[in-house]
């Protein structure tokens, strides 16, 4: 089940492994998702794009300190 992290305004969209980000996600949300291989960080642009890091964190806490501080920048 998709829950919300506030930070700065932004909210940040924490998922399980099986939800799609669109669902749950709207423009100018960040996205940290499970994935087998880590936590994907990505970030919903304003015409609903998806952009991703290249690589997964290896832990939630660090995709969520990620996420904190794209944030930070007003992603």
């Amino acid at each position: 089940m998709a829950s919300i992290v506030k930070h700065r305004k932004v909210n940040i969209v924490v998922l399980e492994q099986d939800e799609p980000i669109g669902d749950h996600c709207k423009p100018g949300d960040i996205a940290i998702r499970a994935g087998a291989d880590g936590w994907w960080t990505s970030f919903i642009g304003d015409d609903g794009a998806v952009d991703s890091y290249d690589i997964p964190y290896p832990s939630y806490q660090e995709a969520l300190w990620a996420a904190k501080a794209a944030a930070e920048f007003g992603v």
